[in-house]
């Protein structure tokens, strides 16, 4: 029987780029440029190593966003991912991790699993609960934060590396898994994937879809919003100290004032 896993991936805001919230205090998201999250290029990257260690595997990755959103989805099947679905709703505008959790279970259900695999963290909310949060709602396992995972024999073994020690980790599949940046570079998706990419089924689905009603979702349902916000303030001009003898005297009194020594 194939092995199925799905990876959770999300198309965030270039972080090089000027980011900034809406009106609504919502990510602003049509002003900046979007891309798969750096963090969830791991989590693909450990699912295409398991899948080629498989003796039958199919890898679909899932998200949640707008219609740019597929661009996310594209750079994961350009790396080798065999299929795709992406939810899309107007009422998912400003879903917390909570409801976004609650609208990939619903989704990963009906695709079916075994294995569903995410990153660490996203890079513009780097909250890092959700995989915790979508174990509990699917009720399997969780087997978070690892920097080295495999899947032999109906479980998935794992290596977390904490400060202080490593565990060596193993659950029964179906399981949730999330792998950190230390598990291993993501490969550079090939010409040859990129254009094959292009013929790769993007299954697209709603909240009527989910069996979702509105009002769990978005801002009206989430359980975290942005009260208030500070943009930041523009950076002004550096002290310049100007060496006529006593430079290194003038930059030691400046860093003391500062309190950095």
């Amino acid at each position: 029987m194939s092995l199925r896993i799905v990876v959770c991936v999300k198309y965030v805001p270039d972080a090089t780029g000027d980011r900034h919230f809406a009106e609504d205090l919502t990510t602003d998201r049509e002003s900046v440029d979007g891309l798969l999250s750096e963090l969830d290029e791991y989590a693909v990257e450990q699912a295409l190593q398991i899948s080629e260690e498989a003796d039958d595997a199919e890898i679909t990755v899932l998200t949640v966003g707008p219609e740019d959103a597929k661009d996310a989805l594209r750079k994961a099947l350009s790396m080798g991912a065999d299929k795709a679905v992406h939810v899309e709703d107007d009422d998912l505008h400003g879903t917390d991790a909570l409801g976004t959790s609650a609208v990939l279970a619903k989704a990963i259900e009906k695709t079916g699993y075994d294995l569903v695999m995410c990153g660490m963290a996203s890079t513009d909310g780097t909250m890092g609960v959700l995989p915790a949060v979508l174990a509990e709602r699917l009720g399997v396992p969780q087997v978070t934060l690892l920097s080295e995972v495999s899947v032999t024999d109906g479980k998935v073994n794992g290596r977390r590396d904490g400060d202080t020690a490593t565990e060596h980790l193993e659950a029964s599949l179906p399981a949730v898994v999330s792998v950190t940046d230390q598990s291993g570079e993501a490969r550079y998706p090939s010409f040859k994937g990129i254009m094959a990419a292009k013929k790769k089924p993007v299954e697209s689905l709603d909240l009527d879809d989910l069996d979702i009603e509105a009002d769990e979702v978005g801002l009206e349902g989430a359980w975290t919003k942005v009260d208030d916000a500070t943009p930041r303030p523009p950076r002004t001009a550096g002290t310049v100290v100007n060496d006529e003898g006593e430079g290194g005297k003038q930059l030691a009194e400046y860093l003391a004032g500062q309190k950095f020594i």
